[in-house]
């Protein structure tokens, strides 16, 4: 029963099978959990703001007119949702580390190294992310972190297909010039 598409779940819950649903939480809870972890940077508000959004989808599963991929209505949800809870809690929205950390056997002195280059190359990534704007580094993150493509992006945080090309275009570019800005001091006093 789990293979079945989306659709499938969402008219099955829409004729009262609530078991249905329980697939759909299944499915999408990770991304949805993840996403909002990555805004709020509490992993206690994020479970709230999880549990909150399937809720909220649930109640109002009738009005998913299918014009978009389910896991993109239920992504602008997991957005807004934890959107709220900073406006409500007032905090700088600060992204959780991007990169999945991993455990990792260190055998030899080689593989050590290399591990401390990838580490300080992601602490560099993410100290530059931040300080991008919130919009920017959103639009960032969703696109090549949660490989999201620019029309689910633009419905996710409600911008135009355009103005997100533009806004991508324009990041990257802020992007580079900030890590340029902090690696090139780093390299010439190596030299």
């Amino acid at each position: 029963m789990n293979t079945k598409p989306d659709e499938y779940y969402i008219e099955e819950t829409l004729q009262g099978n609530v078991n249905a649903y329980a697939f759909l939480v299944e499915r999408y809870n990770r991304m949805v959990f993840t996403l909002s972890l990555r805004i709020v940077k509490s992993r206690e508000d994020a479970e709230e703001v999880a549990q909150d959004v399937f809720v909220k989808a649930y109640k109002n599963l009738n009005n998913f007119k299918g014009e978009s991929k389910f896991s993109t209505w239920i992504y602008k949800i997991a957005y807004y949702a934890s959107l709220d809870v900073l406006k409500r809690k007032k905090r700088f929205v600060n992204f959780e580390n991007i990169s999945k950390f991993k455990e990792v056997n260190v055998e030899n002195v080689k593989d050590a190294l290399s591990y401390l280059q990838d580490e300080e190359r992601k602490k560099v990534v993410n100290e530059a992310l931040l300080k991008l704007n919130e919009a920017d580094r959103i639009i960032l993150t969703l696109y090549y972190f949660d490989e999201l493509s620019v029309k689910e992006i633009s419905k996710v945080v409600n911008f135009s297909e355009d103005t997100i090309k533009i806004r991508l275009f324009r990041s990257r570019k802020k992007l580079a010039a900030i890590l340029k800005h902090v690696i090139e001091p780093k390299t010439v006093d190596l030299l």
